[in-house]
């Protein structure tokens, strides 16, 4: 019955691709690894450029990761996949606001209103910066930690293509300076008063 049974499978079209299958199967493991590598994005830091509210799907984005590792080809205004500086295990997806050398301005809570990126290191910001935590958190970025950058995304099928790059600046932004330079006012007028109405001097 069994010896029936295989004589059977093997006439089936799938069993004689199995060698096939077998060939390539290394050549699309490596690519999938070391070339191309598809990437789930989470969160909203990237909207609307990735995961818009207008789509129920989270995005799956294809990077590659060869040019980045071979020839650091990656440049201002890339969106790129990167380990995170506080935790190397955490991979973030965000997009390249400054290379070494470019003065960039920036946004709360980083301390300074300017800096100057330095060698070696990049500067990077979610286009999202209600709820992106970037380098206006912890800071410039050593370029050795991008590993990848984003070719295109490969689903949700309505939103299959390449992303487009922000060309002026975002309305977001704007209402973000103003909603935390708001905080910050009504921060400092509450430290001058303690808990029973006294005011500090």
């Amino acid at each position: 019955m069994l010896r029936r049974a295989w004589a059977l499978f093997r006439t089936l079209p799938a069993f004689r691709q199995v060698p096939s299958l077998l060939y390539w199967s290394p050549t699309v493991l490596f690519a999938t690894t070391a070339l191309y590598v598809p990437i789930h994005i989470t969160g909203r830091s990237m909207q609307p450029s990735l995961n818009p509210d207008s789509s129920p799907w989270r995005d799956i984005g294809i990077f590659d990761r060869a040019s980045v590792r071979v020839s650091r080809d990656y440049q201002k205004g890339d969106v790129v996949a990167l380990r995170s500086p506080g935790d190397v295990n955490h991979m973030l997806v965000k997009r390249i606001a400054g290379m070494e050398g470019d003065v960039v301005r920036t946004l709360p809570p980083y301390p300074d209103l300017i800096v100057h990126v330095p060698r070696g290191h990049v500067w990077v910001e979610g286009d999202e910066p209600f709820y992106s935590d970037d380098s206006n958190l912890f800071g410039p970025v050593p370029a050795a930690l991008i590993d990848s950058k984003l070719i295109a995304i490969v689903w949700p099928l309505p939103r299959v293509g390449r992303v487009s790059r922000p060309e002026t600046p975002r309305e977001s932004e704007a209402q973000y300076r103003h909603a935390m330079a708001t905080f910050e006012r009504d921060r400092s007028r509450s430290a001058k008063v303690t808990f029973d109405g006294v005011a500090k001097y």
